[in-house]
Parts: structure tokens; C-alpha cells; sequence
């Protein structure tokens, strides 16, 4: 599958590269989009940088069979702008997989396609989700049809088996 990765600046580093070392290694494709192609970007943490493979004003959702969202601030950057939410939004309603962890439900949220989901996310993220009509609980992983959610690095294994699992279906 081609999956895309939405990503900026203050990504959460384990969130970002544990998953993407591994839907790598299971043969998918993994394209980093940015909001600009070629842009360097840094985790929150120091430990990783990528350089981004596409620029979100090239690339179009109907070319990507899944979508993967890591946390830290990233989430809340890429929300602020209407392509990255326009593109969530695509790709929730084609019903094709879509893995958020941690703060990468905000992009779920920002989409206005978080109504009648069973999900999970960080805690602060959580009451959000609530107010918007999400059915949130707190647990590692939730799988809900084409999403799953995951809280915090620590569930990383969860989240990741969860996706696969998803990805094969």
C-alpha cells in the first residue's frame, strides 16, 4: 500500500519512526507530506529528522491507500492549515485506513470527522474528541471500521500491530 504521512516541525520522534520503520519493513510505501516538499524537519524530541517527499499542495488524496498521523505539535501546525484538513477529510470519507497517535486525532478532529467515532488519543486531546462528538476511551489502541487511534509512545507495539492487522484486511 502507498501510505501517506502527514508531518511538520515538532513531530513526536518514537511516534514518527517506529511506525514508519515498520509499515516500511511490512513493504509499504510511506510518503512524507509536508506543507512544502523537500522541507527538513525535526522531532520535538532531537532524535530524528526527516526531509519531507511531497509538498501538500502536490499531493492528492485519491493517489494514497492509507493515511498515517504521529503526534507532538505537528498535528496542531499541520490543523492550522485548510489542505492538510481538506486531505484528512478525503481520505476519512473514501472509508480507506487512516492510524492517528497521540495528537494526530486533532487532525481527525479539525476534519469535522470525529462525530459517532469510538477513539482514543492523548489525555488533553481526549476532552476534545469528547466535545465533538467522538466516542472516547482511554485504552492503548481503538480500532473503529477504517481508524485507529493510540494514545502515547508507550503504545507504539499496539498501535502498530493494530495498523498492520488493518492495512491487511
Amino acid at each position: 500500500m502507498n501510505i501517506a504521512c502527514l508531518l511538520d516541525e515538532g513531530f513526536e520522534d518514537s511516534e514518527f519512526k517506529d511506525p514508519y520503520v515498520q509499515l516500511r519493513a511490512a513493504g509499504h510505501g510511506v510518503t512524507v507530506i509536508g506543507l512544502e516538499r523537500g522541507a527538513t524537519l525535526s522531532g520535538y524530541r532531537g532524535h530524528e529528522t526527516i526531509t519531507t517527499d511531497q509538498g501538500i499542495t502536490d499531493s492528492d488524496p485519491d493517489e494514497f491507500d492509507a493515511l498515517f498521523m504521529p503526534g507532538g505539535y505537528s498535528p496542531d501546525h499541520l490543523r492550522a492549515d485548510d489542505r492538510m484538513v481538506d486531505f484528512v477529510r478525503r481520505v476519512m470519507q473514501d472509508s480507506k485506513p487512516v492510524l492517528a497517535i497521540c495528537h494526530g486525532s486533532q487532525l481527525v478532529l479539525s476534519a469535522g470527522v470525529a462525530e459517532g467515532r469510538r477513539m482514543t488519543a492523548w489525555k488533553t486531546v481526549q476532552n476534545d474528541l469528547r466535545y465533538a462528538g467522538a466516542d472516547v476511551v482511554d485504552e492503548e489502541v481503538v480500532v473503529d471500521g477504517n481508524l485507529v487511534t493510540s494514545r502515547r509512545p508507550s503504545n507504539i507495539p499496539a498501535f502498530v500491530a493494530k495498523g498492520l492487522e488493518l492495512l491487511r484486511s
